[in-house]
């Protein structure tokens, strides 16, 4: 991965720097031959001047004069007629053998036009001319040219400074383009290290978080996030199985020993009777501890789509509080219900009335005789929040952060009868809804299971 971003880095630079080369080199060659048919515009219509106002004699001084002055290498000039014939020139022995254009000459005398510029070869010369034709007489060409040999110098001064920062700049960008692309996949074979750390036995090693707050920390502090939950869920899973282990071998335990002693008596049907009866409410303890566990699973893993509705859980709390008044008056406990203003929320309506079971079934289940247990439900901050509260032993502190985990049971409860799926169930429909559950409980002053669920304003 290191070596292709490296690749990508010097390509891009690459590219770049000949892109940006590539413009300035024709910039450069424009200026050029702007400023060299600058001068040869310049020279030939002083000339022509020269030709119109003093005849030809002070035009050939003239032109001698310019060419001495600015190099016989490096310009000449030569006078003929429309036939070709030469009849005036500069020392052309540098210049020899170079020809006439007669495009640029049927241009000047046919066309009518000012002048014409053309680049010509210069015989056995590794560069070109400039070459201005322009008629300054009826039966008169001026030939003026200049040599581009500085001007070749100067492109091929060019070509190899190009060509030698572009090695340097190369050597430069793979260096470059190698240590960013190391310093950019620190962090990710950080994460990679890390992963292959990890294992089911082996779950505290981390991705280190540089702090530099790029992409890379995102993605470190999102890595151990996940490992946290992975930690979480397996120690779960492990707590659950130990749980299950426990809470099945009892009854598993209990029906064994009822059939031995059964087997083993000497009791006739009525026995066997009895043996049955009680397997089979064993059995039926059993099957629902599992099916609330499946309940739970699936509901926290969402994978049974909830039909959601308008639910007044106002209603359904008093529904929920007339249902258990019997089982509170067995007990001598006072029931109370404060649901009387519609409170809609957006669920299922039999998740929610389970949900309110558990609830007041537990509050009524570990309060002492005479007591009391409060239902109440209200708006408040556009949320629909349902109180449980019961003034019954409480729950000691320490139990709070696990009261929700499945099979757990306080010290309190297990005089009394169930499997610690309650709350654990409680919690799950309360998430699937969106919602909050909080739990206020001291020792001796009671406890209270608040929850909230977004509200759903009738329309």
């Amino acid at each position: 991965m290191a070596f292709r971003l490296t690749l990508w880095y010097v390509f891009v630079f690459v590219l770049s720097a000949t892109v940006a080369f590539a413009l300035f080199y024709l910039l450069i060659l424009r200026l050029i031959s702007q400023r060299t048919d600058e001068d040869l515009i310049t020279n030939a219509n002083r000339l022509a001047q020269v030709y119109a106002l003093e005849g030809g004699e002070m035009l050939r001084r003239a032109a001698l004069l310019q060419v001495q002055t600015t190099g016989e290498q490096k310009m000449f000039f030569r006078l003929f007629y429309p036939s070709g014939v030469f009849f005036s020139s500069s020392n052309m022995t540098y210049w020899k053998n170079i020809g006439i254009d007669r495009k640029a000459v049927d241009a000047v005398l046919e066309e009518g036009r000012l002048f014409s510029l053309v680049t010509q070869p210069i015989p056995r010369r590794p560069y070109n001319a400039r070459i201005i034709y322009k008629r300054i007489g009826i039966n008169v060409v001026l030939q003026l040219g200049v040599s581009l040999q500085n001007e070749s110098h100067l492109v091929e001064t060019f070509k190899r400074t190009f060509v030698i920062t572009m090695s340097v700049l190369l050597l430069i960008a793979v260096g470059l383009g190698w240590i960013m692309a190391r310093s950019a996949l620190a962090g990710v074979a950080s994460v990679t290290q890390t992963a292959q750390k990890i294992s089911e036995e082996d779950l505290d090693t981390r991705v280190p978080v540089l702090h530099r707050h790029d992409e890379i920390d995102q993605l470190a502090v999102t890595f151990n996030q996940m490992l946290d939950r992975i930690k979480q869920l397996i120690s779960g899973i492990r707590q659950m199985n130990d749980n299950i282990a426990h809470d099945l071998r009892s009854p598993i335990a209990r029906i064994r020993g009822l059939a031995e002693v059964t087997l083993t008596s000497d009791g006739g049907m009525e026995e066997y009777a009895q043996m049955a009866a009680s397997t089979i409410e064993e059995c039926d303890r059993l099957l629902q501890m599992i099916n609330t566990m499946l309940t739970i699973s699936r509901t926290e893993a969402g994978v049974d789509p909830i039909t959601l509705e308008n639910v007044d859980l106002a209603k359904v709390a008093r529904e929920a509080c007339v249902l258990f008044q019997p089982l509170a008056e067995d007990k001598q406990i006072s029931l109370h219900c404060s649901a009387d203003s519609p409170c809609s929320v957006r669920g299922n309506e039999q998740m929610l009335q389970r949900l309110i079971a558990n609830l007041v079934d537990n509050a009524i289940k570990y309060t002492d005789m005479n007591g009391s247990v409060w239902v109440t439900v209200n708006s408040a901050d556009g949320n629909v929040v349902m109180e449980v509260r019961d003034n019954g032993p409480g729950i000691p502190p320490e139990d709070h952060r696990r009261i929700f985990q499945r099979f757990f049971r306080g010290d309190q409860s297990r005089s009394v009868g169930g499997a610690g799926l309650g709350l654990s169930l409680a919690q799950a429909i309360v998430r699937a809804h969106g919602g909050s559950i909080i739990l206020q409980s001291m020792p001796g002053q009671g406890s209270t299971f608040t929850i909230a669920l977004p509200r759903q304003d009738s329309h």
